[in-house]
């Protein structure tokens, strides 16, 4: 079984991945859901890290610093950088953004390594709906410092057209933005695991299907 296979099945059994009838903030009725608010164990934020780790080095993203968006991203990329030594004796920098500038005490907006310029920097987050997100981090990352931003790394890439584009959030983040986004998986890899047993559900491929010919995005 590929990482990627694992990765699906962590999902299922993390309760993460759910199937079913799902209204999604976008207003849009979809027949799954990812939920990362299940993740509640150590177990299973280290394994999530690994599986981080993985899609990095799968595509060789240079990499020095790993930035976690403030809240959830912050333990993505500390799980992650942990991996990354752990499991291929790379020794990365972390850090993430506070809501708000501290100051007092060291005083800034970022916690952990201080950026600086040419430094390369893969963003950590869990999923990408719209590139509001992004948007938002971009602005403080490159005013901290002329930072490389080498790429944004997800854990599943819903494949679906944003809001008003026929584009999807990750196409629309290289074209806008210039940043490239990585997905361990893709919801096809996702159809792939239900189609093949890997995880059960073969039951709710056709709805995903349609779900699809009627938001998914052209890639």
């Amino acid at each position: 079984m590929n990482y990627k296979h694992e990765f699906i099945r962590f999902l299922s059994e993390c309760g993460v991945l759910k199937f079913g009838t799902f209204t999604l903030k976008s207003g849009r009725v979809a027949p799954y859901f990812l939920n990362a608010g299940e993740y509640k164990t150590g177990a299973q934020i280290k394994r999530l890290g690994e599986f981080y780790a993985a899609c990095i080095m799968e595509h060789k993203i240079p990499v020095q610093t790993l930035f976690g968006p403030a809240y959830k991203g912050v333990p993505l990329a500390l799980a992650a950088a942990v991996a990354l030594y752990e499991k291929y004796g790379a020794d990365v920098n972390f850090c993430f953004d506070r809501k708000e500038v501290k100051d007092h005490g060291e005083g800034g907006m970022f916690v952990g390594k201080q950026l600086t310029d040419g430094e390369k920097v893969v963003i950590v987050e869990d999923v990408m709906t719209s590139g509001k997100a992004l948007k938002e981090v971009l602005p403080k990352l490159r005013g901290a410092a002329k930072v490389d931003i080498t790429g944004m790394v997800i854990t599943v890439d819903r494949m679906e057209k944003a809001l008003g584009s026929d584009h999807s959030a990750v196409q629309q983040a290289y074209a806008e933005e210039g940043v490239k986004v990585y997905s361990i998986v893709t919801i096809e890899d996702i159809i792939e695991a239900l189609e093949t047993g890997v995880i059960e559900g073969k039951e709710h491929v056709p709805a995903i299907r349609e779900y699809l010919a009627q938001y998914g995005a052209k890639y």
